[in-house]
């Protein structure tokens, strides 16, 4: 009887290892997917915030020169 609960308990030891192994292995992949998808989605956030940044300097040019637009227009109708 000694002989079948070493053994018994010997592969109960390998499941229990393989699991850990399995476990920690998937977690750390599934980690390393989720640091690459936060990486690249920070990288379209900052595309959109430089697009934003420059259409608000386009915007702002856009109103002086309809400002000085309409200054030379009232100057003509004078």
């Amino acid at each position: 009887m000694t002989n079948i609960f070493t053994s018994e308990v010997i592969v109960g030891i390998l499941a229990l290892l393989g699991t850990m192994f399995g476990s920690v292995s998937g977690i750390l992949a599934a980690n390393k997917l989720t640091g690459f998808r936060i990486s690249q989605l920070e990288k379209k956030v900052e595309k959109h915030n430089n697009l934003i940044e420059r259409m608000t300097v386009v915007e702002q040019s856009a109103k002086s020169a309809h400002k000085r637009l309409d200054e030379l227009f009232e100057e003509v109708n004078r």
